[in-house]
């Protein structure tokens, strides 16, 4: 199969997607500090570039953060060869599979919150290279995480005010805030 990657610029001017036509990893994957990545082969090579700041994999694409100090101007064309490669060799993502279930948890109300956050906010999300995880359900707070270019991503908290918020309080009448966990 010849492996085609092309790139996509997210809201977070430090995150550049770098999508390949070909599943990568069911889920996703975090790998936000170097020491993370000892799990991903995948992910530790690409931290042997000095410029790398962030990886995090979901379905067929690798969001990379840069250091400040680069520009993607210069560091895309490497990264861009560089993911090619390693997709082509199938250089592991995960030396030990994790299979992200969808079978949801807790009261009634949770259960809707998961399903709409599945249904709705994760593919939006993942459209910017980032990914949501349900955290908890408490006296009306919904708490989630955001991993990927989302994570310290300066339209993140619109985001999350504007979009997911709205959306849970209005398919979700129990719901009065949603809230994220810092990393």
């Amino acid at each position: 199969m010849n492996i085609n990657v092309y790139t996509e610029s997210t809201p977070n001017p430090a995150t550049m997607k770098f999508i390949v036509n070909k599943l990568l990893i069911n889920g996703s994957a975090d790998y936000a500090t170097k020491e993370s990545a000892e799990k991903s082969p995948f992910a530790k090579e690409l931290y042997k570039f000095s410029f790398v700041n962030g990886v995090f994999f979901a379905s067929n694409f690798v969001t990379i953060t840069k250091t400040d100090d680069s520009d993607w101007a210069d560091v895309e064309p490497i990264m861009k060869e560089f993911v090619k490669g390693a997709v082509e060799s199938e250089l592991k993502i995960q030396l030990e599979e994790q299979s992200e279930e969808t079978n949801f948890e807790g009261s009634e109300t949770e259960v809707k919150i998961q399903q709409i956050l599945h249904d709705y906010v994760r593919p939006a999300v993942e459209q910017d290279g980032g990914a949501i995880s349900y955290r908890s359900f408490n006296e009306g707070v919904v708490t989630v995480e955001l991993r990927g270019s989302c994570s310290g991503c300066p339209s993140s908290t619109i985001t999350l005010k504007a979009g997911i918020e709205n959306l849970l309080k209005r398919m979700v009448p129990e719901v009065t805030e949603v809230v994220s966990e810092a990393l």
